[in-house]
């Protein structure tokens, strides 16, 4: 077959191409033996969304690699940059505080509060609660453990001792001034020198109120009170010495006659345990005086009977309940029973802290009368009452100064 022959065939171009183009045709390819290739589907293009609503891709949570454990070869080593980070963190810090003291001259090394601010403190604080005349009461104090120590004192034949009742009530002053807030008034009716029977109501649950009479006596009128006391007082352990010490003795004719004779200032509470452990509601009502026997005495010795009432006792111990069972089984006249005792065990033991009044009144001669007038009963039943409602209208008096018990 010619060449021109052979250009006929098929379309115009190379001999062997369908066409013009560079690719064989399919009928060439199957002449060769290829196949054809599979047509791929044709996909559509996806419109693209703006940027700001496509939403942003979420990410699979990376699972964490256990942590590899350090070979025991490198153990030590973290250690020992530890202790020498630690050393040089302690050498730096050192060398500043030399530094700075350097710098600051009599600066110390250590933080804190300087001596003399520690010693302003404890003299303040002294001051407070033992008054201005501090150093002399700490002085009386060595004093007299100094003889104590050395067992040159004297007592009188009642067991008197003065220098333990000065003690006693610098002891006593915080408790009377700071949290009783005591107010004294009629201290002129005490008289400086002589004997004199100081009649007061009893109350308080506890007896504090014959201390703080005392205190006042003490500390206003310059004179020692010896009180006198009930069988149960003396009776007690270490109680009935430390009363014997401060003045106190047996509430009885003769050891009263003999103290007023003497020149002293007897105190006596004719009350006794029934004013003490009355109920709170009968509060500063006033019970039976007894039989008149401390007018007896005073009328024996001639001399004046000077009432005291007191404000602010009946509210240290609220008596709400008693267990009278339980108080014969101890020995004692009632067991009482407060809104803190003995709920709270010790501290229900804490006084409350009201506020209190001591009213002097005025004396009651009895040098009018002779000395065999003791034995009058109507007139001694005359003169203690006389005593008892002079106290009671004064308490209510009182009362109505006073206010607000706690403030």
């Amino acid at each position: 077959m010619s060449e021109d022959k052979l250009k006929g065939i098929g379309t115009t171009g190379e001999a062997g191409r369908g066409s013009s183009a560079k690719s064989p045709s399919s009928a060439a390819r199957a002449l060769a033996g290829d196949k054809p290739p599979a047509k791929k589907p044709v996909q559509k293009a996806k419109p693209v969304e703006p940027a700001a609503k496509k939403a942003p891709a979420k990410k699979a949570p990376a699972k964490k690699a256990p942590a590899k454990k350090a070979p025991a070869s490198e153990k030590p080593r973290l250690r020992a940059v530890t202790d020498e980070d630690a050393a040089k963190a302690a050498a730096d810090a050192a060398e500043e505080a030399a530094r700075r003291t350097r710098t600051a001259g009599a600066a110390p090394l250590s933080a804190g509060i300087p001596l003399d601010e520690i010693f302003v403190a404890i003299i303040q604080a002294a001051q407070r609660v033992l008054g201005s005349d501090w150093e002399s009461r700490i002085a009386t104090l060595l004093a007299t453990i100094r003889t104590r120590l050395d067992g040159n004192y004297e007592i009188d034949e009642f067991g008197f001792d003065p220098q333990i009742t000065e003690v006693f009530a610098a002891a006593i002053e915080p408790l009377a001034e700071k949290w009783f807030r005591l107010e004294v008034r009629g201290i002129e009716n005490i008289p400086e020198e002589g004997g004199a029977l100081l009649v007061a109501n009893h109350s308080g649950t506890i007896p504090l109120d014959g201390l703080i009479t005392g205190y006042a006596v003490k500390k206003y009128a310059g004179r020692n009170l010896r009180p006198l006391g009930a069988d149960l007082v003396f009776s007690l352990p270490f109680v009935g010495q430390v009363a014997r010490k401060v003045g106190a003795t047996l509430a009885c004719a003769d050891d009263a006659e003999r103290l007023l004779t003497t020149g002293e200032l007897a105190g006596v509470w004719p009350e006794g345990f029934k004013g003490i452990g009355k109920p709170y509601a009968d509060r500063y009502k006033l019970q039976r005086f007894g039989r008149g026997g401390f007018v007896s005495s005073a009328m024996r010795a001639q001399v004046p009977i000077v009432p005291v009432s007191i404000v602010g006792a009946e509210e240290i111990y609220p008596l709400v309940g008693n267990v009278p069972s339980l108080a014969r089984l101890l020995g004692l006249p009632y067991l009482p029973i407060t809104p803190f005792f003995p709920l709270l065990g010790p501290l229900g033991l804490i006084p409350l802290p009201s506020k209190w009044i001591i009213e002097f009144g005025e004396p009651i001669r009895t040098d009018a009368y002779e000395p065999e007038a003791a034995d009058d009963p109507m007139l001694l039943f005359n003169v203690t009452d006389q005593v008892r409602e002079t106290i009671q209208q004064t308490l209510y008096n009182l009362l109505v100064d006073r206010g607000n018990a706690f403030f």
